[in-house]
C-alpha cells in the first residue's frame, strides 16, 4: 500500500520551487549565488528586534506575547499598518487590516477565496513564482495579463475561460489580476500610472478581482514613487469598502523575513472571510513576533528603509555596470528602478536551465532560470540575477565567469 494513491487531484500540481532548491547552494562557500532573492542578513536591524523581544517578554506584555491572538491580527499592529497605507494614499482603519504569515499566506488564502478548479487568473508573462505554488493546489488555468497594453478584449478573456480543455470541462470564470507593480519579481519592472489604471479598466470591465504584491515597494532607488493600485481605486470606486483591489504587504523585505509576518489590506468583507480562514488553518501568526514586530516597526522602520536604499542601490549599480562591461552581444536585462532583481533575456534558442547546470558545476555561479515564473513554461531563454546579497566580489568575479559561459 502507499498513500500516494490517495491523494487529492490537486496534489499533481504542486511543485518544488526551483529557487527554494537553489537557495540550497548558499551553503556552499565556494558558489557565486545571484540566485535567492533574499536580503542581506548583515543589514538586519538585530539589535532593534533582539531588545523589543526582551522588552515583551521582561515586562507587562509577556502573557499576551505567549497566548493565543485574535485571528485578525495584534490591534496595535494593524492600527500602525493603517496608518502607513494611509500615508500612501489608502484611507482605511484596523477593520481593513488582515495579519498573515507572511505575504505568502495571504496569496494562499486569496487564492482559496477566489479559485474554484477551472477558474481563471490573470498572470503577468513572467510572473513570481511563488503566487503560481500558491494557486496551483486549487487548480486554476491561467491566462496572459499585459499591462503595458495588448491585453484580449473582455469577452475574449471570459471565452478563453469557459471553454473546455483536455484537463477542464469548461465553465470556468475570471476570477482576478494578480501582478507585483513595483519592481516586480522577477523582472524588477515597475507600472506606470497609466498602466495601473489600465488594469483596473481590465479589471471592471471584467468584474474581477485585483490582488496588488507590493513586497517591495518601500525599495526606490531611482525616480518618483507611483500611487498603489489600491489608492488609485479607492479614488474611482469611493473608498476601501468598495474597492476591489487586495493589497498584500510584508515586513520580510525590510525588518526580517524570518518573522514571518505580513499583511493584507482590503474591503472589510474581504477581510471577514479571511479571519475566517485563519481560524481553520493556524487560528493566528504568532503572538509574540506581531508584538515585536509593532515594536520594532515603530522605532526603526523608516531608518531601516534608508539603510536598504544606500546599500542596494550601491549593488544594483555595481551588478548593471558589470553586466554592461562583460555580456555578450545579445544579451539583455532590465534597468529596475529599485526592488532585488535584474531580469537577463539570452539570445533566441538559448536554454537558461542548461546554462545553470553548465555555470554551476564549471563557473559556480548560481541564478534563477526564467522559464519558472512562467505559467506555461515559456521563457527559456531568460534568467533572474539578484543582487541583494552581491558584494563587490561577487559581482566582479561572478558576471565575468557568467559572460565567459555565454561567450562560448
Amino acid at each position: 500500500m502507499t498513500l500516494l494513491n490517495l491523494l487529492a487531484s490537486r496534489s499533481s500540481r504542486m511543485k518544488a520551487s526551483e529557487i527554494r532548491e537553489l537557495l540550497k547552494l548558499l551553503d556552499q562557500p565556494d558558489i557565486i549565488s545571484f540566485a535567492g532573492g533574499i536580503p542581506d542578513p548583515a543589514l538586519f536591524p538585530a539589535d532593534a528586534i533582539r531588545d523589543a523581544y526582551a522588552e515583551v517578554l521582561g515586562g507587562a506584555e509577556a502573557g499576551a506575547a505567549l497566548q493565543y491572538q485574535v485571528s485578525e491580527g495584534y490591534l496595535p499592529l494593524r492600527r500602525w499598518i493603517a496608518g502607513q497605507m494611509g500615508k500612501l494614499g489608502v484611507a482605511c482603519d484596523e477593520a481593513n487590516i488582515f495579519i498573515t504569515s507572511g505575504s505568502q499566506q495571504a496569496l494562499d488564502y486569496l487564492g482559496k477565496l477566489f479559485l474554484s478548479p477551472g477558474d481563471t487568473a490573470l498572470v503577468t508573462w513572467p510572473t513570481y513564482l511563488g503566487a503560481l505554488q500558491a494557486f496551483n493546489a486549487y487548480e486554476p488555468r491561467y491566462d496572459r495579463l499585459r499591462p503595458e497594453g495588448g491585453n484580449m478584449t473582455p469577452d475574449a478573456y471570459r471565452a478563453a475561460a469557459a471553454a473546455p480543455t483536455s484537463s477542464s470541462r469548461g465553465g470556468g470564470k475570471v476570477k482576478f489580476a494578480y501582478l507585483v507593480p513595483d519592481f516586480a519579481n522577477p523582472t524588477g519592472n515597475t507600472l506606470d500610472r497609466k498602466q495601473r489604471e489600465a488594469v483596473l479598466d481590465l479589471a471592471g470591465e471584467l468584474d474581477i478581482a485585483v490582488i496588488e504584491d507590493a513586497a517591495y515597494r518601500a525599495l526606490r532607488y531611482d525616480g518618483e514613487g507611483v500611487p498603489p493600485i489600491l489608492a488609485l481605486d479607492c479614488e474611482r470606486s469611493g473608498g476601501i469598502d468598495k474597492a476591489r483591489t487586495l493589497y498584500c504587504g510584508s515586513f520580510s523585505k525590510i525588518l526580517s523575513p524570518g518573522m514571518r509576518v505580513g499583511w493584507v489590506c482590503a474591503p472589510r468583507h474581504v477581510v471577514e472571510k479571511l479571519v475566517l480562514m485563519k481560524q481553520a488553518s493556524d487560528l493566528h501568526s504568532p503572538s509574540i513576533n506581531q508584538l515585536v514586530m509593532h515594536r520594532v516597526a515603530e522605532s526603526v522602520f523608516d531608518g531601516q528603509v534608508d539603510k536598504l536604499i544606500g546599500a542596494y542601490r550601491q549593488r544594483r549599480d555595481g551588478l548593471l555596470g558589470a553586466l554592461e562591461a562583460h555580456m555578450p552581444e545579445g544579451v539583455t536585462w532590465s534597468r529596475p528602478e529599485g526592488g532585488m532583481f535584474v531580469w537577463a533575456t539570452l539570445p533566441e534558442g538559448a536554454d537558461a536551465t542548461e546554462l545553470l547546470a553548465r555555470s554551476v558545476k564549471e563557473a559556480r555561479v548560481a541564478f534563477v532560470p526564467g522559464n519558472a515564473f512562467y505559467a506555461d513554461g515559456t521563457g527559456r531563454n531568460t534568467l533572474r540575477l539578484s543582487f541583494t546579497l552581491a558584494d563587490r566580489r561577487a559581482v566582479t568575479e561572478g558576471i565575468p565567469r557568467l559572460a565567459a559561459l555565454l561567450k562560448g
